[in-house]
This record gives structure tokens, sequence and C-alpha cells, in this order.
């Protein structure tokens, strides 16, 4: 089993062909943890949702689509607070920026669980609910328990500026959350933003560190190679979800296998899974990963 640890929220997307600052806003299941999750259960892993959901309509939304993806929502804690709102602003090439409201929100309250299922071989955490307390030192709390635990962890810090208030001091953290990280994925501007590199992340603890480059590709790094693949070319409809849709084809691809046990042509194919799917869901408007058995030759 796979646990996603980490916020959901509703994504605000324009519509139209001529997207203006006042085209119509229409709301779509989003959060990068709530994304990762629906794409591992349309790819067929068995996974669970582990954060704080409002009981909200948005909230309730949000539970059932996590549902119908076949994801279960037995970690799931349930608020009377809002659901967070993130409202996308998308670029003449499909990239995507957001405005958040965030104050008083559910996923923000998040509390530490009872100790996870004993089946759980891997959980994922990154984006708001990582930059945001008191729910930040609870899924932090999550991490380090389960780093001990001998569980696989993937970190993806997907970096929103606009909800980190003191930029040090958040590079100071995620510093010390990598010795309890078995995968680090970043998008290239979340190094640039970072600071530091592949090999300065690895010797802190992760045995692999998976950078995305946009319609570039991705690129893995290890202690003992690198090995690039390129982007699947396709007509962008917007890349929102993307990045989350990488996580979830890595630790779905990867199954039991530890990241360090992986040589370079191992990589090389998973990465060509995780590019496929990430293109997949890009031709779609909003947050919508692909199906198993659209990803089959």
């Amino acid at each position: 089993m796979i646990v996603v640890a980490g916020e959901s929220l509703i994504d605000l997307v324009p519509e139209g062909a001529a997207v203006t600052p006042l085209s119509p806003l229409t709301p779509r299941p989003g959060g990068g943890p709530y994304n990762t999750a629906v794409a591992l259960g349309r790819l067929g892993a068995e996974v669970t949702f582990c954060s704080r959901v409002s009981t909200d309509a948005f909230g309730t939304a949000l539970v059932d689509g996590l549902r119908a993806a076949g994801v279960s929502d037995g970690l799931v804690q349930r608020g009377p607070e809002p659901t967070t709102l993130a409202v996308a602003s998308v670029g003449a090439d499909g990239s995507a920026e957001y405005g958040f409201y965030v104050e008083g929100t559910a996923d923000r309250l998040f509390a530490v669980p009872e100790p996870l299922p004993a089946g759980v071989r891997a959980v994922a955490f990154g984006t708001c609910s990582l930059a945001l307390e008191p729910g930040a030192s609870a899924y932090e709390a999550l991490l380090r328990r389960e780093a001990e635990r001998g569980a696989l962890t993937l970190l993806d810090p997907n970096i929103r500026t606009g909800l980190i208030p003191d930029a040090t001091a958040y590079r100071e953290r995620f510093a010390g959350w990598l010795p309890y990280v078995s995968l680090l994925k970043l998008s290239e501007e979340d190094a640039a933003w970072l600071g530091g590199s592949p090999a300065e992340w690895l010797a802190r603890g992760p045995s692999a560190v998976v950078v995305t480059r946009g319609g570039a590709g991705l690129t893995v790094f290890t202690p003992s190679f690198e090995v690039s693949v390129p982007a699947v070319r396709v007509k962008v409809a917007d890349t929102i979800g993307a990045g989350d849709t990488v996580n979830a084809a890595l630790l779905h691809g990867l199954a039991d296998r530890p990241t360090a046990s992986l040589d370079a042509d191992a990589w090389s194919a998973l990465l060509s899974y995780a590019a496929k799917a990430a293109a997949l869901t890009c031709t779609r408007p909003g947050a919508e990963p692909p199906f198993a058995h659209e990803l089959t030759d």
C-alpha cells in the first residue's frame, strides 16, 4: 500500500478560448498530494489518502473524487473548516500560477495519525502541506516517523512562494527533511529556488533525485550515474497536475523495489513511463491524470 499525505483543495481554473483576468472559473479537485493519490488510484495502485478534509460541499466532492479513483479515505480526518481554494492563472504555454485562499482552512489543521498499517511500503509528501502551520509540523513528524520505520518516502516540495513568508527558514527546514527522504522529486524551478545541487541533496540522504524539466524531459541523479529521458510531445491544454502524475508514476513503477536498487536501464524505463503519464495529463484541462489502460502500448 502507498499512503499520500498532504493537502487537498479546489483549483479554480479559467475557462474559454481567450482567457482574461475575468474569465469564468471552473472548480476542479486539486492539491499536489490529492492529485498524486488520484493518479495512483487510476494507475491501479493500492493507495490511501492521509489528510484533513472539510465537511463542506467542496470537501465532500474531494472525498467522492478519491473514492471514484479507487483511493481509500480511511486516513482522512474531517472537520467543519472551509476548503482551501487555489485560483489558477494559465499562461500561453499552458503553465499555471496560483493565488491561494488558505486562512482557517481544514487541511492546515491536520494531526499526526496513529501508526500506519503494517502493509504501507511508501509514503509521499509535498506542496502546501509542508509550508503551512500547524499542519506542516504534523506532516514533518509523520515523515520522520515513517522513514525511521523503514518506509520508502517521496518528497516533492512543489514550491509555492506566495505561501512561504520566510524563504531562508523554509530552505533550512527543507535541508532538515532530506535525511528522511528516499526519493526527492522536484522541478527545475523548485531546484533553482531552493539552491544547492542534486549532488548536495544526495549527500544528505536521498538515494535518488528526479528533476522534471518541462518540455525537456526528466533526469534522475543517483550517487553512481545520471539518466535523462525526453518529454513526450503532445498538444498541451495546461500543465496542472503534471508533476503530481510524475510522482504517482514513479511510486507505482517502483513497486516493491528500493530506489537504490535500480540500475540506469531500469531508471530510464521508469522515467519514460512517468513522462508518458505526465504528457497525457497535460492534454486535459485541470489535473486529470491518465488511467492504466491509457499507458499501454
